[in-house]
């Protein structure tokens, strides 16, 4: 009997196939050769019992369940393969007829890729993306690098002011009471940069090094101590020392200081704007290709999503960032740490979108169907020299941890993207 698919709903349905006498003849017997070597049979050195004895003491069924499990995943991927479904879960398995000499009938309840019916995905229109950097922009930026280069000269008897660094010794209450990470020694602090408790960083405007300074503020109602939430609190501050920025001079200098394959300012304003030219552009890409994408995929019909898709989507997220994480030399558990977060919270911060990302993933697999892109042998190595750079690994091992489906899925993917976004119009 060939497999047969019956669909009982939006996504599920059954699956049922048999397994032939000849392939459970096989299973039996290494199902056979797997059990004996643990059986201790009178008149036989343990695991040299022979089948014949085997069978007649406790009948071939005994090794059903064994044969089953030996002969299931490769019966269940031909009926897969010869159904043409796409299954996004482990099936439920259930054992219709298991007769001695007859084929096994085995019926898989199995959870199906949804079906996607493409609306529009070609010559849509998206928003104009601004592509234009102006002498405005240059002068910002070179100000920021300016700002990068500046020294911290001390202010004598001189008032912080915003923008100023200040070194301080802290002591913080609550109702009088110390609290932990409340106290610090000769911390320095950039008025301004908003990096303390909101209000902390006002009070010390204004002051003098040699002064003390009671500083009063309310801890958020979102702060990550919950016992500090919410919390009015005291800290008896100490001003050190002042300092001040001190810019260097725009000059030929400069540009050479920050710089070394440049020798004026103007060479450097200059490479700074195409710096820029090329970031922007590739900012304004990337804003065309989200929104294009993101109208193809309004444009599509997909049935319900299954939630085997959704979770499948929040794991591989997950691994993906903490494996990247990791090759920074942060484990898991010292990123829950840092972050004062647990695996829960990562879990529902890339569950938010996951049925969106699983959607935009089915449209453009469609996408790649419809097209019918095959990716060619070529691109396929181009694909895997690339990868070998991004995670500096030799291309054997890319081949080895990535199947020919996998990179061809990818490709696709990547091509089908093209189609969308090229397509495009800007207005």
């Amino acid at each position: 009997m060939a497999a047969k698919w019956e669909k009982q709903g939006a996504n599920d349905g059954v699956l049922t196939f048999e397994i032939e006498q000849e392939q459970i003849k096989l299973g039996l017997d290494k199902a056979f050769n797997r059990v004996k070597k643990s059986l201790n049979v009178p008149g036989f050195r343990k695991g040299h019992v022979s089948r014949t004895v085997f069978d007649r003491m406790y009948g071939e069924a005994a090794l059903y369940e064994d044969a089953l499990n030996i002969l299931l995943p490769d019966a269940y991927e031909a009926a897969v393969d010869e159904a043409a479904i796409e299954p996004v879960d482990q099936p439920k398995i259930d054992v219709d007829k298991m007769d001695e000499g007859e084929a096994w009938v085995i019926k898989a309840t199995v959870t199906v890729k949804p079906e996607v019916k493409l609306g529009d995905y070609k010559g849509l229109d998206v928003d104009k993306q601004d592509r234009e950097v102006s002498e405005a922009d240059v002068e910002e930026e070179l100000q920021k690098r300016r700002e990068g280069q500046a020294e911290l000269v001390l202010k004598e008897d001189a008032a912080a002011e915003k923008g100023d660094t200040v070194t301080i010794d802290y002591a913080g209450t609550v109702d009088g009471v110390a609290f932990d990470g409340g106290t610090a020694k000769n911390y320095s602090l950039e008025l301004g940069s908003n990096s303390f408790i909101p209000g902390f960083e006002d009070q010390l405007v204004g002051h003098k090094a040699g002064e003390d300074v009671t500083v009063k503020v309310t801890f958020p109602e979102d702060y990550q101590a919950e016992d500090l939430k919410g919390k009015d609190a005291e800290f008896a501050t100490t001003i050190h020392e002042v300092k001040t920025k001190q810019l260097p001079d725009l000059d030929d200098d400069f540009a050479k200081d920050l710089d070394e394959d440049v020798d004026t300012l103007d060479e450097l304003k200059s490479k700074i704007k195409d710096e820029l030219v090329a970031k922007k552009a590739e900012a304004a890409d990337n804003a065309k290709e989200e929104q294009a994408i993101g109208k193809a995929v309004e444009n599509a019909e997909i049935t319900e999503i299954p939630q085997a898709m959704i979770d499948s989507e929040v794991s591989n997220q997950m691994d993906q960032f903490l494996g990247n994480m990791q090759r920074q030399g942060i484990n898991p558990d010292m990123y829950y740490q840092l972050t004062g977060t647990k695996e829960e919270d990562l879990k529902k911060q890339f569950a938010a979108d996951a049925e969106t990302r699983v959607k935009t993933n089915l449209v453009l697999e469609a996408v790649v169907a419809a097209e019918k892109i095959v990716p060619s042998e070529d691109e396929i190595s181009a694909e895997v020299k690339d990868l070998a750079g991004e995670y500096n690994m030799e291309e054997d091992a890319v081949r080895r941890a990535l199947s020919d489906d996998m990179l061809k899925h990818d490709i696709g993917v990547k091509k089908a993207i093209r189609v969308i976004t090229e397509s495009a119009n800007e207005a």
